[in-house]
């Protein structure tokens, strides 16, 4: 799978076609409660359980949709632990339907319709790996066992450790995303710092963020 690579066909999608009722990080985990592969919440959610949030209204922020990450040969699992949705494979500004081969090859989000909501209420990103090492789809230099990768809130929610979540952010650097930055920062040790300083130098050299995030000498 690439960010850059984007299969034929497709049906091209405007924000009015993409509605989205999201579920929570606590209705997704019920829901795939006893699914034994790795998986865990991302993207603004992640950095909301990291930072200790119970149930939404800890939020630190709205968040407009629910992003859960599965290592790409696991998606399988997670799909059939949620059979009232169908999924819809995303990708420069098109959808393709989850039978297109070619499209789960190459793309790797894949957003879950819930017809009685008539809205969207998940992406799934399905990662590269190696068995049990979650591989940088920006960089697949970058790998990391899922250990490391995934932890869990003290309720049991699995997601993704905030150094990774802003590895992924760094790219479009929005204001959503550099408020994620700010309101992290404080609570990242120096091992978690020097690892994403070293990865913001490789996936993306000379980005404003690795000396702001970079442990002290």
């Amino acid at each position: 799978m690439s960010d850059d690579e984007v299969p034929p066909g497709g049906r091209v999608v405007t924000e009015a076609d993409i509605p989205w009722a999201a579920w929570t990080p606590w209705e997704v985990a019920g829901r795939l409660r006893g699914v034994g592969v790795p998986w865990g919440v991302a993207g603004g959610w992640a950095v909301d359980l990291f930072l200790g949030a119970r149930g939404p209204d800890d939020a630190t922020r709205d968040h407009e949709d629910l992003e859960i990450v599965v290592p790409a040969g696991s998606f399988g699992p997670v799909r059939a632990a949620l059979p009232d949705l169908s999924f819809h494979v995303v990708g420069d500004g098109r959808v393709w339907p989850e039978g297109d081969e070619r499209a789960m090859a190459l793309l790797h989000q894949t957003w879950g319709w819930d017809a009685g909501a008539q809205a969207y209420v998940l992406d799934v990103f399905r990662e590269p790996h190696e068995g049990g090492t979650w591989i940088c789809r920006r960089d697949t230099t970058l790998r990391r066992p899922y250990a490391q990768v995934l932890d869990r809130t003290a309720e049991g929610v699995p997601y993704v450790v905030p150094e990774v979540v802003l590895l992924f952010k760094a790219k479009a650097a929005r204001a959503k995303d550099e408020a994620d930055l700010a309101v992290v920062l404080p609570r990242l040790d120096d091992d978690r710092r020097a690892w994403l300083a070293a990865a913001l130098d490789r996936a993306h050299p000379g980005h404003p963020w690795a000396e702001r995030v970079r442990p002290p000498g």
